[in-house]
């Protein structure tokens, strides 16, 4: 086994309870497939959680802030409940979405109770109920589902779950602004939230490669259910976390996403959106972090996953998984990373962890380094110095051509981070070549550093000088031009014998 991480106080570690407004928290709970992720959708406005016609598509706890007057409040979609108190579960799935409801109905200072109108009470209404009763937390009843003012005449029948009733529409939003006035009368009261927008960090990988565990060791509690079974993370969940403390933490958005499979493998319309939420997840992200699997070595998957992430130019921090593993089968660092670097060459510039989220191995370690691609993707390049390493790095080649026309470069200015973006002025763009821009990509890379950061060069054409316009005559002035005056000297021609080719009095 191999040693985890010491508690050192000076690592920075993440600290799951730094999120903004933790005090003002509504869970969303209830049986499945009654319209909680539906309500969710609709209360944060985004499409965050999955929704589908099939059961128990939530499975983890999903965390939105939804702003508010006079404060935000943090909102938590949970798992669809279909056990009763002390049953057995059916798998480690089903009793993973329990312990996640309880774990969220812990943290919460308010929840929001999801019944079906169409399909009426259900036992495991009651049991969820008790839950919430159990945890001691003021509750609304929605009772979805109720499209028009006829479907009300059920409410009746939810009255012994002995909460307010609310009936809504999370489909045609009717009756979500009362229940939310309701429910946030019960929160406690809470300051604005931070205006700083923290860096959002998504977690990639195939399916079982050790995503969940990874977060989870990180994070030092179960915010996401770990199983065996691949496949077990269908939403793309977010949990905020911090680096350091007081003026000079930094502030994270851990986004753990499904397990990304080749297309054809996909056999549901449910892994296919989660599929499509897990790129999406990429795309929207500042930092990512690709777990691979020590054992099984990079796979087809696992290079489609890094092109992904290299197309996006997101920043980059490649985490071999499940180390302890591969170093019992004998294999080492120093073979492993060359072999690895071979296999994905375009991500050579990204940073490699080696840890074990079973054991904790290196897992602060990949925290560290997850803070320093963060600080080089948000690097600004000083003017100066970026110019006299362009001249420096033209100077020592032949710059590309076509014909005799050879590109010259004149400066470049830094217009972008996150990726760092750079814009080169040229004489004609369409002499710039694939080889030329990778050349100036590596020179920033030995001068700058910038690991694991995307760098993007585009070219703009500098405009002609100003004199060169100036010396053209005029297109067109208030008075008619005068003809040209004959050259001095040798009088013209007449205009029948100006050229052999053409111009004569038969054209």
């Amino acid at each position: 086994m191999l040693p985890a991480d010491s508690d050192d106080p000076e690592t920075p570690v993440p600290a799951a309870a730094s999120a903004p407004q933790r005090g003002r928290i509504v869970a969303v709970v209830g049986r499945p497939n009654v319209g909680k992720s539906a309500l969710f959708n609709r209360i944060t406005g985004r499409r965050l959680a999955i929704v589908h016609d099939e059961s128990g598509v939530t499975r983890d706890r999903i965390v939105r802030q939804v702003p508010w007057e006079p404060a935000p409040f943090d909102l938590i979609d949970t798992g669809g409940v279909r056990l009763h108190r002390g049953e057995r579960a059916g798998d480690h799935i089903e009793a993973g979405v329990l312990a996640q409801v309880e774990a969220a109905l812990a943290e919460a200072a308010a929840a929001i109770l999801v019944v079906d109108a169409q399909t009426g009470l259900h036992p495991f209404d009651a049991e969820v109920a008790q839950m919430i009763r159990r945890a001691g937390v003021p509750c609304c009843v929605a009772v979805n589902k109720c499209d028009l003012p006829q479907h009300e005449a059920v409410l009746p029948d939810f009255a012994p779950l002995g909460f307010a009733l609310f009936p809504i529409s999370a489909l045609h939003d009717r009756g979500v602004a009362a229940l939310l006035a309701e429910i946030t009368e019960a929160l406690p009261p809470g300051g604005t939230a931070a205006p700083d927008q923290p860096l959002r960090v998504a977690v990639v990988g195939r399916p079982n490669a050790g995503k969940s565990s990874y977060i989870n060791r990180l994070l030092r509690s179960p915010r996401v259910i770990v199983s065996a079974v691949a496949g077990t993370t269908r939403d793309s969940i977010e949990v905020p976390f911090s680096i350091g403390a007081g003026p000079g933490a930094r502030h994270y958005l851990l986004v753990d996403t499904a397990g990304m499979r080749h297309v054809h493998r996909i056999d549901s319309a449910v892994e296919r959106f989660s599929l499509f939420r897990a790129e999406r997840a990429v795309e929207e992200a500042d930092l990512a972090v690709l777990i691979l699997d020590a054992v099984q070595g990079p796979t087809l998957q696992d290079k489609h996953i890094a092109a992904l992430i290299a197309k996006a130019h997101k920043g980059c921090v490649l985490a071999v998984n499940k180390w302890d593993l591969a170093m019992a089968q004998g294999m080492t660092q120093a073979r492993y990373e060359p072999a690895l670097r071979e296999a994905m060459p375009f991500m050579n510039h990204c940073p490699v962890v080696f840890l074990s989220a079973q054991d904790g191995f290196n897992v602060r370690q990949s925290v560290q380094v997850i803070d320093e691609v963060a600080a080089n993707i948000r690097q600004v390049l000083p003017t100066s110095p970026l110019n006299r390493l362009l001249s420096e790095a033209v100077a020592r080649i032949n710059l590309p051509g076509a014909g005799l026309r050879r590109l010259r470069v004149f400066y470049a200015t830094q217009t972008g981070t996150a990726p760092i973006e750079i814009r080169v002025f040229v004489n004609d763009t369409h002499l710039v070549t694939d080889n030329f821009t990778n050349y100036l990509i590596r020179s920033l890379r030995q001068r700058f550093g910038l690991a694991g950061a995307p760098v993007v060069i585009r070219y703009r054409a500098r405009p002609r000088p100003a004199g060169a316009e100036a010396a053209r005559p005029a297109a067109a002035s208030g008075s008619p031009r005068r003809p040209a005056a004959p050259a001095r000297g040798r009088p013209a021609r007449p205009a029948a014998r100006r050229s052999r080719h053409g111009g004569g009095k038969f054209d």
